[in-house]
């Protein structure tokens, strides 16, 4: 998968120079060949997605799916001859459009640790649904579109366009994702959630590329859709930030695994003064910054000593928060259990102790 995102990165540097260095109209009658290296990057990097990630997540599925949609229907657009051929066109590129933005958030709540309802993809996936209506709807209605025309210029097709009342529709879509988006990373760095300063900055830079560019051009005539390339921009984003998720997870798993093998496990005791469990304090008092105020409070109530009714009761939740809170504190932590969480966690306390 490397060796795809290398390729795909010396790819779109060499899209910027023909599209960024080439006279104007060198740069028209290259269009529809930029498009269509864009698309077949876009379908290398879903192929590549399926084929060599072990580990697959259905929002990234859908993601990489989205961006080939969108880049096809741009190739389509381009070399469009009639106007019906264009509108179909228009309304494949919408398609993928619509959906991209759904499982980007998908994605970053997934990689950020954020709970939320279960129905929530349902209601947004209905409303990727409605906002492409809208969008599909020139050639039948005029409320995306007034009225619309293709213009061929230098061998490049192009839509001319008047918008209607709804074309707003698909602007605000847009921009609320955007918002949605800002507001879970902060959250999750607000919370701690993420696992590293990396996975933030990763998260965030796959937003921002989006943003500039879909800012870039509503304020100024571009006649090469540039989002083509951020989108797979962001591609390489999120995937190389759920890749450092799946790494911590695999590192956590080998530890629990250590642990598991060990003849003690099985009496569900731990063996100290071994390299396992050296190497799993170390690791567990890297992670302990990490813990959200709440996990926090909870690991303090632990090593206290305290049980569940009297955590439940000075935290002040009730018995399915603490479960939730749990499975994050034992995955953060590498552990499977209250009584190894407090004997790493003891264990650890007396080496700082005997540091002071």
């Amino acid at each position: 998968m490397k060796k795809i995102c290398l390729g795909v990165f010396s790819a779109l540097l060499m899209i910027f120079t023909l599209s960024g260095c080439n006279s104007i109209g060198d740069k028209a009658t290259s269009m529809s060949i930029i498009y269509g290296v864009i698309s077949f990057l876009s379908l290398t990097m879903l192929a590549g997605y399926i084929s060599l990630i072990k580990k697959k997540e259905v929002w990234f599925f859908i993601l990489f799916t989205s961006v080939f949609v969108v880049n096809i229907g741009y190739f389509m657009l381009s070399i469009s001859k009639t106007l019906e051929a264009a509108l179909w066109a228009n309304r494949t590129a919408y398609l993928g459009s619509v959906f991209l933005p759904l499982s980007m958030i998908m994605i970053i709540i997934k990689v950020s640790r954020l709970s939320y309802p279960k129905w929530l993809a349902y209601v947004l996936a209905a409303v990727s649904i409605i906002v492409f209506f809208v969008a599909a709807s020139p050639g039948y209605l005029d409320i995306y579109y007034k009225s619309v025309t293709l213009e061929n210029i230098n061998g490049v097709s192009v839509l001319n366009k008047e918008y209607g009342p709804l074309h707003c529709v698909y602007l605000f879509y847009l921009m609320g994702y955007f918002i949605i988006m800002i507001f879970a990373i902060a959250h999750a760095i607000f919370k701690k959630k993420l696992e590293s300063v990396a996975h933030a900055v990763v998260l965030i830079v796959a937003v921002f590329v989006n943003i500039c560019v879909w800012l870039l051009e509503q304020l100024v005539r571009i006649d090469f859709e540039f989002l083509s390339v951020s989108y797979i921009i962001t591609e390489l984003f999120l995937l190389s930030a759920y890749l450092m998720l799946q790494h911590q997870e695999i590192l956590v798993a080998s530890l629990q695994a250590k642990i598991a093998s060990s003849p003690a496990s099985a009496k569900n005791e731990l063996k100290k003064d071994t390299p396992e469990f050296i190497e799993h304090c170390r690791y567990m008092a890297e992670q302990l910054p990490r813990l959200t105020p709440s996990e926090r409070a909870i690991y303090e109530l632990y090593l206290a000593g305290k049980s569940t009714k009297e955590v439940l009761k000075e935290m002040n939740i009730v018995e399915n928060t603490l479960k939730f809170h749990n499975k994050n504190l034992y995955s953060k932590l590498g552990v499977s259990s209250r009584k190894h969480l407090i004997e790493y966690a003891k264990a650890i306390n007396e080496v700082a102790v005997s540091k002071d």
